[in-house]
């Protein structure tokens, strides 16, 4: 009989070798760069059996996004046969945002549905009035761009061309968008084979098994660990930057007790008509990322891990809203506020573990319009600094928390659209003071070549990262720019414009606040 130990490792090297192949095979940069996407394989119940250490806020959300699939099939009277591929974005069942396209692929063998092979990927632009499709001024879902309800894009092993025609006729790079397509069923694929392949080696009771051993070692040892955490219940506020300029309430209570985390999230502000709203599936990714990583050690996270964390949040909700709330910042900037918010409800019960607070914000960057007769659409993040730890300085220059993506090559960014970069490099000082310095932000300039429309969604502009136990504050966002005529403007973190050629604009990202007195 094979140990489920060979069969769990196994796994997890099939969840990462879909995601080498769908960055491998997809077009846009932002996936075949900086590998905005995400990759994992689901028994038949919803319940994660492994998943690659891909994107933190898609990872948690598999979980919650397979069941809403699954639900929605049921109560639909449909169902998901061998060759077909859905496709959805629909944040209120896939749990991110529109620009997540979801893949969902049967496993089967012999006729019997064994689990789905899934996968995520930020597509640059979805549709809507603006590049990029994350829309600072959004008062509703329909304006953040195409919703995609579960459908079926392959029927037994057969394209659905009129679905794929619909999607490619309302994203604004249909060229980028059929290749990344291709490599999200791509990946898909491949994952089933190797899922069939140590099926057919090994035989399906011990696959099956091994799925079983898996989920049950996981919640075994995150319950060992989570029973050394001093007992009670912890409560933390921190706030988000509203299109208004008004503060934005998020406040947790984590109750810890001997074999469960309930994060009660309650308190919060009630959802509102701004694109920071974050769907139930990222409130979980948040929360569960954040406990997660305090618990260090290496343990699977599959659903053994998910089952021990409840996250509470009534509907109506910034972190549970009800749909048609616009939600595309929710999965980017709130997402970053809702772990800062846990990270620092457990800092004093957990004061050897918590860093201070890092940049706190994606710095969503989205640019696009016609240049040499066709039309282009650019998006990426920029890192910042990390927060001080207990025992060493934040890290400078790297995507923080929520993210896990690489940055954009400058040669890439400036082969494919008009832009000459002027500026890429670190924001010294800008790291909170304390015995334990936070790392330092980034400074990432670039010149207008054709005209163009720029929006950008970040936080921290008013509200620093914060320090921990005597350290300081890291610096605050800050974005300028430039005119061609000598203007210079101020921006506040979110806003959309019109950006002529020779206009230069100046992004600042946060550095992480300091960890302790000096």
């Amino acid at each position: 009989m094979v140990s489920w130990e060979i069969i769990h490792k196994a796994m997890e090297f099939i969840a990462e070798e879909m995601g080498v192949a769908l960055k491998k095979s997809s077009m846009s940069p932002n996936i075949r760069e900086r590998m905005d996407h995400s990759c994992a394989i689901m028994d038949p119940m919803g319940n994660l059996v492994t998943q690659a250490e891909h994107i933190p806020v898609h990872l948690g959300s598999f979980r919650i996004g397979v069941r809403n699939l699954l639900d929605y099939m049921n109560k639909e009277g449909l169902n998901i046969e061998e060759g077909d591929v859905i496709v959805l974005n629909d944040p209120y069942i896939s749990g991110t945002h529109l620009n997540d396209v979801m893949m969902v692929s049967p496993i089967y063998c012999s006729d019997k549905l064994v689990g789905y092979a899934v996968n995520k990927a930020h597509h640059v632009d979805v549709g809507g009035p603006v590049p990029g499709s994350i829309n600072p001024n959004a008062t509703t879902l329909y304006e953040e761009g195409l919703i995609i309800p579960p459908t079926y894009l392959m029927e037994k092993g057969k394209l659905n061309r009129d679905v794929l025609d619909l999607i490619l006729s309302n994203f604004k790079s249909p060229y980028t968008s059929i290749g990344d397509l291709n490599a999200q069923i791509a990946a898909n694929r491949l994952g089933i084979l190797r899922v069939s392949q140590l099926i057919d080696k090994y035989g399906l009771e011990s696959v099956r098994r091994g799925w079983e051993e898996s989920i049950t070692y996981s919640r075994d040892l995150s319950t060992k660990e989570i029973e050394k955490w001093p007992k009670g219940t912890y409560s933390a506020m921190d706030y988000l930057e509203g299109i208004d300029g008004n503060l934005i309430k998020i406040k947790v209570n984590i109750a810890i007790s001997e074999n469960k985390i309930i994060a009660d999230f309650n308190g919060a502000d009630p959802q509102l008509p701004q694109p920071l709203n974050a769907v139930y599936g990222v409130t979980f990714s948040a929360t569960t990322f954040v406990i997660r990583s305090l618990i260090g050690k290496e343990i699977p996270t599959n659903e053994g891990f998910y089952s021990l964390i409840e996250v509470r949040a009534s509907e109506g909700l910034l972190v549970n809203p009800i749909k048609p709330a616009p939600v595309s910042g929710g999965n980017v900037e709130t997402t970053q506020r809702i772990a800062d918010t846990v990270f620092k409800s457990l800092s004093n019960v957990l004061p050897d573990k918590v860093p201070a607070a890092g940049s706190g914000t994606m710095m969503n960057v989205m640019l696009g319009g016609y240049y040499k007769g066709s039309y282009w659409a650019h998006y990426e993040t920029i890192g910042g600094g990390t927060g001080g730890r207990p025992n060493k300085d934040g890290v400078s220059g790297v995507h923080v928390n929520m993210t896990n993506t690489l940055n954009t090559p400058i040669e890439i960014a400036e082969k494919d659209y008009p832009l000459l970069f002027t500026a890429y490099h670190i924001r010294y000082g800008s790291g909170g003071d304390g015995k334990h310095k936070g790392g330092d932000g980034i400074v990432r300039a670039f010149k207008i070549l054709a005209e163009t429309k720029l929006s950008i969604l970040g936080d921290r502009f008013k509200v620093p990262p914060w320090g921990l136990f005597g350290g300081k504050s890291g610096s605050i966002a800050k974005v300028t720019i430039k005119r061609k005529e000598g203007k210079i403007e101020e921006i506040s973190g979110k806003f959309t414009t019109t950006l002529y050629e020779g206009d230069e604009v100046i992004i600042e990202t946060p550095g992480g606040g300091g960890f302790g007195s000096k």
